[in-house]
């Protein structure tokens, strides 16, 4: 495979990189790491050979991931200096039912007995790796076993790089990955909460309306029940990327606006965007385009069937998903126990891109709710016991 030999060649086996008479530093890290990489402000350079890699196919977003990992976590930012003493992490490949291998990983914490399980849902422009480790580490020392996957065709699942042939297999194969954790006998006694951001609060929604009663709640980060407008093409040229799809459904030609800065406030931390290399980053694909765009109609129209309780938080400066549509969610869901939380001022990315006490907030606020229907769901069990 040409990519192997023209590309790959950059990085050592011991996922740092080869110095090539580029200029990095090693320092020592306070991490079980013994040494971590620190790039200095020309890496730009080296950034931009890691974006020419192409990473269509799960084996090279792998090892891409492999050899930039050390320098993610070592990045200032708020989420990477959670400590992860005290936690037990776990990566795994597994296939599923539909011959697909997908990527999941986990965290335990080591001295306390579980509160919860957390079940996340990526956004379309994200993973379950790099920002969300220092967001589940978080969780995890707060008392919940955390577990995330990699949808097929994101991050290091297999599949074809931000490709999604249908919305619906997709929530399928989601569905089926935590029905098996929740049914482990180590677990399957615990309350379970989904915890779905953009895209993935449209796959936490579908999971719900598909298992109405199998979950104590869901926490909704900025959730995709409505795609902002401006980011929706105009009506003559959207049908004619529907139709385009069905001919050409791999293909890159929907339009699609910087979603970084769009997403993130805080610019700084916008500029660490682009370490998240395997995050599918491109014009959207044209059947993944339609397939958003039909789910959000789809959930759109049966937000009055949600009835677990639910946390809603939303930027209301967000321009990527609609915060109208989460008020909408709110006044609309048939739940009894439902909150929404709307942040002025803030963007899409509140878990990421946020100044660092709107992060800091809006983890408390996630934090707290879970500790209050945790106590809740434990104390119907012991009452219905």
């Amino acid at each position: 495979m040409a990519l192997r030999s023209a590309k790959l060649t950059l990085f050592s086996p011991l996922h740092g990189f080869v110095d090539k008479g580029r200029r990095f530093v090693w320092q020592r890290s306070s991490s079980s790491r013994s040494m971590a990489p620190t790039v200095k402000l020309d890496k730009d350079e080296e950034l931009r050979r890691l974006k020419e890699v192409n990473i269509d196919e799960a084996s090279a977003r792998r090892h891409v991931r492999d050899s930039l990992k050390d320098v993610q976590l070592n990045l200032d930012h708020i989420l990477f200096k959670t400590p992860e003493n005290g936690i037990k992490t776990k990566e795994s490949y597994e296939v599923n039912s539909r011959g697909i291998e997908i990527f999941s990983k986990s965290w335990l914490p080591e001295a306390t007995s579980l509160k919860a399980l957390v079940c996340f849902c990526h956004g379309y422009g994200d993973t379950c790796t790099f920002f969300f480790e220092g967001i589940a580490r978080r969780l995890a020392l707060s008392g919940y076993g955390v577990f995330a996957m990699d949808y097929p065709g994101f991050g290091l699942s297999e599949g074809l790089h931000g490709y999604i042939p249908s919305f619906d297999l997709l929530v399928q194969d989601v569905m089926e990955h935590y029905s098996k954790i929740k049914e482990n006998p180590e677990f399957s006694s615990l309350p379970s909460f989904l915890f779905g951001q953009s895209m993935g609060g449209a796959v936490s929604l579908k999971i719900h309306l598909k298992q109405p009663n199998a979950w104590t709640g869901a926490v909704l980060v900025a959730p995709m029940c409505k795609i902002a407008d401006d980011l929706v093409p105009p009506p003559v040229l959207k049908q004619i990327l529907i139709g385009l799809a069905n001919v050409l459904p791999r293909h890159k030609l929907v339009p699609q606006k910087d979603l970084a800065e769009a997403a993130f406030r805080d610019a700084r931390k916008r500029e660490m965007t682009p370490y998240n290399v395997i995050c599918y980053s491109g014009k959207p694909r044209l059947r993944t385009a339609v397939e958003m765009f039909h789910t959000t109609q789809e959930i759109e129209k049966q937000l009055q069937k949600v009835s677990l309780p639910i946390l809603i938080l939303h930027g209301e400066a967000d321009t990527v998903t609609d915060p109208s549509v989460s008020r909408e969610l709110y006044e609309k869901a048939k739940s009894l126990d439902k909150k929404i939380v709307l942040y002025e001022n803030a963007y899409h990315s509140l878990l990421e891109g946020e100044p660092d006490d709107m992060i800091l907030r809006v983890l408390s606020d996630i934090i707290l709710w879970l500790d209050e229907h945790s106590l809740q769901a434990e104390g119907s069990s012991v009452i219905t016991a």
